[in-house]
């Protein structure tokens, strides 16, 4: 059995995932990030899963539905979607981490008859076999195996951090240290014998690599690490979601889409080819169906239903379902939520990229990407900066001045008053 987490916030992509759970963002055109968890399961013939949700889980259940796609629409096993409950003699709560989320739901676990079971995230981009993963965990009769991979020093910090002897026990774990001593970090990927779970999730110990992995280490555990090799990235911020994308139109990318021994499924909407007509310029782009391009498209992934008009300019951009830009338009490095409207000669991502640290958090980077959230109108003629964070839902009446300079953040009117303000959030989107 496999069980996902597919319950978090992601707020560190701002508005992407302000109205959908961080596994249901688009990703790579006409995916979501939880396609590559779901697919991986059924490439590796493991057809009982397991999804928990719980933060705005709509565009998550939408999407999976019954589990079609990945062929887990079935009577035995399949997917099954489970949110928090109240139960008798149980106050309504949410989970409060990722082991806290399987104890709530161990009596799903317990029916199953397979002694394993194998823990995801919900919200990484990567292709593996869980098959050869298992195999090492029950060949080393391990209590709980983690796959590890080596990571850039930079984002170790984020991750749980580790040790490995010669025979790949664990020998010391840090959960995102200030300092990181390796570069060895965990990758959110675990393969637990049942009765271990049973043995160490508590009340108490409420996230894995917070809680139950140290407690498990200080009580002598069998716990293993899993060398993985393979691709895998963890888009949780905009620029790694952004620099993810943009590697996909590579030559001959690290992740390669087109494969068909490991085909990544998704839900797909009924939609005509992509048309591109005789004004049309495009240039190493993802063009998904239902697409409409008759101005120029350059270095950019645009998912199904995007429409580009005449003399409309995208550049080094994502533009997700049913956007639309104008003719004269022009987006640069920016990403643009579902069903956006871009004016006629309107400019998103106006002016010079900035790659200085910023003053609000000097040890990072303005990304110089704008993010447009979902079914913003942008006026005609309107210019937005850099690093500019358009709220979902913005109409053009919401803009008090049609100029908004870099690191500042367009919101809705409250009130009488229209609000156009300086914003950390908007500044350090990366």
């Amino acid at each position: 059995m496999a069980v996902i987490l597919a319950g978090g916030e992601g707020e560190r992509l701002s508005i992407l995932s302000q109205e959908r759970a961080k596994p249901a963002v688009p990703f790579g055109g006409k995916y979501r990030i939880i396609d590559f968890t779901l697919s991986n399961c059924v490439n590796s013939d493991i057809d009982d899963v397991v999804v928990l949700t719980q933060y705005n889980p709509r565009s998550l259940n939408d999407h999976i539905g019954l589990g079609r796609p990945w062929d887990l629409d079935r009577n035995r096993g399949g997917v099954k979607l489970l949110q928090p409950y109240i139960a008798r003699g149980r106050v309504a709560e949410w989970y409060r981490g990722t082991a806290d989320a399987v104890l709530r739901n161990m009596n799903v676990l317990e029916h199953d008859p397979s002694d394993t079971v194998v823990v995801l995230a919900g919200d990484h981009i990567y292709k593996m076999d869980y098959q050869p993963f298992v195999a090492a965990h029950r060949r080393r009769r391990a209590d709980v195996t983690i796959a590890v991979r080596r990571v850039p020093l930079a984002e170790a910090s984020r991750m749980g951090i580790l040790a490995l002897d010669e025979a790949d026990r664990v020998t010391e774990w840090q959960e995102k240290p200030k300092q990181p001593k390796s570069d060895l970090a965990s990758m959110g990927v675990y393969v637990f014998s049942k009765k271990t779970l049973k043995r160490w999730l508590s009340e108490d110990r409420v996230d894995f690599g917070r809680d139950v992995i140290p407690a498990m280490l200080a009580a002598g555990a069998r716990v293993f690490g899993y060398r993985y090799n393979g691709y895998w990235q963890d888009v949780g911020t905009i620029q790694s979601f952004w620099e993810a994308n943009m590697a996909l139109l590579e030559d001959l990318p690290e992740l390669d889409l087109y494969d068909k021994d490991w085909i990544i499924h998704t839900r797909s909407e009924e939609r005509a080819p992509a048309k591109v007509g005789p004004t049309a310029q495009v240039h190493r782009s993802l063009i998904s169906h239902g697409c409409v391009i008759n101005g120029t498209v350059v270095n950019s992934v645009l998912s199904p239903g995007v429409r580009v008009d005449v003399g409309a300019v995208v550049r080094d951009s994502i533009v997700m379902f049913d956007s639309t830009i104008k003719s004269g338009a022009v987006v640069d490095r920016s990403i643009l939520d579902k069903e956006v409207v871009v004016g006629q000669g309107a400019i998103v991502g106006d002016g010079p990229f900035d790659d200085r640290p910023n003053k609000q958090e000097p040890n990072r980077l303005n990304t110089g990407i704008t993010v447009v959230g979902k079914r913003a109108v942008v006026p005609r003629g309107a210019r937005i900066g850099r690093n500019v964070k358009v709220a979902a839902d913005i109409r053009t009446s919401d803009f008090v001045t049609r100029v908004v300079k870099s690191g500042e953040s367009v919101e809705p009117k409250r009130g009488d008053q229209a609000r156009v303000r300086v914003a950390a959030e908007a500044v350090v989107l990366g």
